[in-house]
């Protein structure tokens, strides 16, 4: 039955057909699938508790003969008076003369429709002759093409779920349905179409969310298995005295986040498996130690490790960090990008072949044809966002199936890490090191520019430096670059003669930007004007002030990681948002950024105010369309869907079991058993 075309439905010719083959629904079973984006409400309400201007649904006796306006061509009003409970209202029709003689005293209507509470007005969009029919508190709303509308396309719903009843397979195991308390198929179908009420809305619901994230997850998970299977790994068993003596030299304590995540690399290292893990964590919550740890226990084992950075000054900042944690332990560590001297690049060319460099740092230049290793066993991308698929592959093939780790300092939240890296293990550290100090973010109005020059020379003075960000205007990159030169010639002037104010902007060529970095970095400049392009994750510790132009037009998560760059010295720093938002989700945005200092905090309210396509950017999100999970409001659904399909995947009964064959002919569907979805 399910499967049978939409022309078995009475009233669905050739015609017909075609505008549902449009919408994607081609049988019964796709008809039934097809859920409302939204439901009329007609539920019974109270006039003296409903807001002005919203919606309620009445029942009444009319008391008074209609009056009918006419207002021009076609146009008409129709109202009368109407008793509801102790109320005497008015309800007005428009353009619904036609109802003049049914509309007589003492009928009894239902109506919904706007209610002007100051008017006692209701302007009705619906009315049904008699009291109102029990059950039909909720009637759905499709999204329909052409000439097909709600009343019909209801019509052939309450066919299709009429005739299928019964004879539908439930995809959902018995078990997990128990587990969830959710409803069987035909129960959930005709909640999800033609609720009884509020709740048996809400069940439905439930069981399709839960359902449909199952689905993806499983999808995920069954790749994950695949891969695991297909791609070799290597199990590197790292010397652990070794490593416990590395990490009780290092002088700090380190965070719970970081032994948590320290943990879970290492498991990975050992695992036979291939490591395809995406390290989260925060501006200056301590990822590259844990890096550090991860590459000595790596060469503990007697494997080289390589780290890729997107630029030469945050290789050079990764190389500086790491040497000062390698050298005392007699590790072997080189730095190779673009600038690297013929004769130097050589020299390691040869060391890293024959085995005497343990550990790598570099940019592209890691992934040049010649660049050949001994025995690399693991990968660390650093912002790894910033590189092409090709790129990151090519270096993973420099070795024999080393282990892979993507870092990040963009704190993407848990839900969206879990549906866009989803075949990856992701970890987080979410935990700020103790002592560091809070950036002070302050939101101040455009006119108030000259309080904000004034805290910043209050920072230079002290011999502290500043960034000055201008925004991007993605519709033309000029108009960016003049504004950025404007800000830069006016702060030039301001500060003629006391401070050297630098331009950083998109136009550069990479050498200049370089040098700006660098002469930045080293203190010969003391205030940076820059456009978004100055480097994530560059430490200037002497950098304590920032001010942001028009910062309403950035988002939480670009915010915060332009605040990032100041706040990583001993100083207390500050950054000033300068804005003045003209809708209340750039309110919002202000607001949020002045109150909240933690990072996946501020992703997950960016996620609520945004959603998740423009999060990610619509184009190269790579989130899936869902019919009805919302990825913010169903997230714990999104964790549970995901614990299960792992551990379905991972067991025997499922791929042998008829209690999952539906479960396993969807995944048959989606190309992920038959080897399509190996990419």
């Amino acid at each position: 039955m399910a499967l049978e075309p939409v022309t078995h439905l009475k009233g669905v010719g050739k015609e017909t057909a075609a505008i549902l083959n449009e919408l994607g629904i081609y049988n019964i079973q796709d008809l039934l699938m097809y859920f409302p984006y939204r439901y009329e409400d007609f539920r019974l309400k109270d006039l003296v508790e409903t807001p002005h201007n919203e919606q309620i649904t009445i029942e009444a006796r009319v008391e008074s003969h209609p009056a009918v306006f006419f207002m021009g061509r076609n146009k008409s009003r129709l109202q009368v008076s109407a008793r509801s409970g102790r109320h005497i209202v008015k309800v007005v029709f428009f353009n619904q003369h036609y109802l003049k003689n049914r509309l007589l005293p003492g009928t009894f209507i239902t109506v919904t429709g706007k209610w002007d509470r100051g008017r006692q007005t209701v302007t009705a969009s619906n009315v049904k002759f008699g009291p109102k029919e029990q059950n039909q508190d909720f009637e759905p709303v499709y999204r329909l093409k052409g000439n097909l509308h709600q009343n019909r396309f209801r019509k052939f719903m309450r066919q299709a779920l009429d005739q299928s009843k019964g004879q539908l397979v439930d995809n959902l195991p018995k078990d997990l349905r128990e587990r969830y308390r959710l409803l069987p198929i035909d129960d959930a179908l005709e909640g999800i179409h033609f609720p009884k009420d509020a709740n048996h809305m809400k069940q439905a619901r439930r069981r399709f969310v839960y359902e449909e994230l199952l689905m993806f997850q499983l999808r995920i998970q069954a790749l994950r298995k695949a891969r695991r299977e297909h791609e070799k790994g290597i199990a590197i068993q790292y010397d652990l005295k070794k490593l416990r003596e590395f990490i009780s030299r290092i002088p700090f304590e380190l965070t719970n986040a970081q032994k948590r995540v320290v943990n879970e690399i290492c498991r990975d290292l050992k695992s036979p498996f291939r490591m395809n893990r995406l390290l989260q964590g925060d501006v200056g919550s301590g990822k590259t130690i844990v890096a550090a740890i991860a590459l000595y226990a790596c060469v503990t084992a007697g494997y080289q490790g390589a780290l890729m950075a997107p630029t030469e000054i945050l290789a050079e900042q990764h190389f500086a960090s790491l040497e000062d944690f390698f050298e005392p332990m007699g590790v072997n560590i080189a730095l190779l990008t673009g600038s690297t001297k013929t004769k130097e690049r050589r020299q390691i060319l040869e060391q890293l072949e024959k085995g005497e460099i343990q550990v790598i740092i570099g940019t592209h230049a890691l992934i040049q044809p010649d660049v050949m290793f001994h025995r690399l066993g693991f990968v660390i991308t650093d912002e790894q966002h910033r590189f092409g698929v090709e790129q990151r592959r090519i270096l993973r093939e420099k070795g024999m199936h080393p282990d892979v780790l993507f870092m990040t300092a963009t704190p993407i939240p848990r839900t969206l890490a879990i549906t866009a890296f989803g075949e990856m293990d992701v970890s987080i550290i979410d935990e700020m090191p103790s002592g560091r100090k809070q950036v002070e973010t302050h939101w101040l109005k455009k006119e108030q520019l000259h309080a904000c020059l004034a805290k910043m020379e209050m920072e230079l003075k002290k011999g502290r430096q500043a960034y000055v960000i201008c925004p991007l205007i993605e519709e033309s990159e000029k108009i960016d670059v003049q504004n950025a030169v404007e800000v830069y010639e006016q702060l030039k002037s301001i500060f003629h003669g006391r401070y050297e104010v630098g331009l950083m902007h998109g136009r550069l060529h990479p050498d200049e930007k370089d040098r700006v970095m660098r002469a930045f970095k080293d203190g010969k400049i003391h205030v940076l004007v820059s456009t978004t392009v100055v480097e994530v994750g560059v430490n200037v510790p002497n950098a304590s002030f920032m001010m942001i132009y028009d910062a309403d037009r950035f988002g939480l998560a670009q915010l915060h990681q332009l605040r990032g760059r100041v706040g990583r010295g001993n100083y207390q720093s500050y950054c000033v948002l300068l804005a003045n938002p003209k809708s209340d989700e750039g309110i919002e945005r202000m607001k949020s950024m002045t109150e909240i200092t933690d990072g996946f905090r501020l992703a997950e309210r960016d996620l609520e105010l945004r959603g998740p396509g423009d999060f990610f950017g619509k184009r190269q999100s790579g989130l899936p369309d869902f019919k009805l999970a919302d990825l913010v409001h169903d997230y714990r659904v999104l964790e549970a869907a995901r614990n299960d399909a792992a551990k379905l995947v991972n067991t025997e009964q499922f791929w042998k079991d008829d209690e999952y064959k539906g479960l396993r002919k969807m995944l048959e569907k989606s190309g992920v058993l038959s080897g399509e979805r190996m990419d």
